[in-house]
């Protein structure tokens, strides 16, 4: 993996911890597309109990989960040591405890991280043309909502 695209982590919040796969096939699309690969999949669940339940998903190979995992660890603020200490694989695991922490009983929360292999030949067109980013940002539907370049979506049938 020498050349890769802008990377994102997206932590997704859902009001159950009932997975039933409908996200999966439309990441596993995008990724058969080209247009994203995802490196990293979290979900964890929190039961009425307060226990944790967690599933993992990754299209990485295991010498690319190793050099990636080193990168995520670096994200969420972990050095080897504490994930040797901890007996974590060098991925997104390692963070569990956190969101653990920050999901209230009876909830869950998908922590994604996606490679956008879209803009990869964007970006080599921007270098090839002495151009570099001074700046990036995303704009969440709400605010967009808010300034009138996006409608509400109707809730989900049986929200």
């Amino acid at each position: 993996m020498s050349v890769t695209g802008p990377v994102q982590i997206i932590v997704l919040a859902f009001g159950e911890a009932n997975f039933h796969g409908e996200i999966l096939p439309e990441l596993e699309r995008l990724n058969e597309e080209g247009i994203v690969r995802l490196v990293d999949l979290l979900l964890v669940g929190k039961t009425r109990d307060g226990d944790l339940e967690r599933v993992r998903a990754s299209d990485l190979s295991a010498a690319d989960a190793e050099r990636w995992g080193a990168v995520v660890s670096a994200l969420i603020g972990l050095d080897e040591e504490e994930e040797t200490a901890a007996g974590t694989d060098h991925s997104l695991d390692a963070d569990v405890w956190y969101v653990g922490d920050a999901i209230p009983a009876g909830s869950a929360a998908a922590i994604v991280l996606l490679e956008h292999r879209w803009a990869i030949p964007l970006s080599d067109a921007i270098t090839a043309a002495g151009g570099t980013a001074l700046a990036d940002a995303w704009i969440h539907r709400q605010d967009l909502i808010a300034v009138g370049l996006a409608e509400e979506r109707p809730a989900p049938v049986g929200a």
